[in-house]
């Protein structure tokens, strides 16, 4: 989904693009991803419903969450996906906002904070920092659910590799495809444990899901998925 936040790299504004994107129908036919299903039992155990979807894009994810009865604001930088999901859904308009975590009042806290395929956006440190910004924002209790890329992706469209490290994760500047000219983060899991540090206790540990790409396109699309609780209450 949409990022966090909207640079522009190589003359690409984020935003800008993301709107190019929505436009063509991107993911307004896409059905939600299996981790939903996860984010919606995690809730119920533990008894919570409010909170905060950043990157929510045009719904996918979003509006079958909302679906199953939690009580989400919307975040997204691309304006275009923004006025697609208040369409579809007019009810929730005034939860739907065009922006980033920074459009929200700074003292406010979240029993759900939901992040799908944002916290990969950028180089390593401005990943890093959104990723950390969303954890501050979950309530002593809450919840942190976040669904990013992995380093065992098979990247399909021609890129360079602009950060690496031995044992660490690498970021990469598309050259073509959809997201040409943007820097995208891939993770490994040491990564986003530390990140995350001693402040949360996992309530659904890190797993790897892995995608066939539909060919002719060849490989497996691989992302993290993990959800996180923040101590005390």
């Amino acid at each position: 989904m949409s990022g966090l936040s909207s640079p522009t790299l190589l003359g690409v504004d984020a935003a800008e693009l993301w709107n190019a994107e929505y436009l063509a129908g991107r993911y307004l036919d896409d059905p939600p991803v299996g981790f939903v299903d996860d984010i919606v039992a995690a809730a119920g155990r533990c008894r919570l419903r409010r909170g905060v979807y950043i990157g929510c894009g045009n719904g996918r994810n979003l509006l079958p969450l909302l679906d199953a009865g939690l009580d989400l604001i919307g975040l997204d930088i691309s304006t275009e996906a923004i006025v697609q999901l208040r369409e579809r859904r007019p009810d929730r308009a005034g939860e739907l906002i065009v922006g980033d975590l920074r459009a929200l009042p700074e003292q406010d806290r979240y029993e759900l904070v939901v992040g799908i395929q944002v916290f990969q956006h950028g180089t390593r440190a401005q990943a890093h920092r959104h990723l950390g910004a969303a954890a501050a924002r979950v309530a002593p209790g809450g919840l942190l659910c976040v669904r990013v890329n992995a380093t065992a992706t098979d990247i399909e469209y021609d890129h360079d590799v602009v950060e690496a490290a031995p044992d660490d994760g690498f970021t990469i500047r598309y050259r073509r495809g959809p997201k040409t000219g943007l820097d995208i983060r891939f993770f490994t899991a040491h990564e986003l444990q530390a990140l995350l540090g001693d402040r949360f206790t996992a309530v659904m540990p890190l797993r790897l899901h892995s995608t066939r790409r539909t060919p002719p396109a060849e490989g497996r699309w691989s992302q993290w998925e993990g959800i996180w609780q923040r101590a005390g209450r």
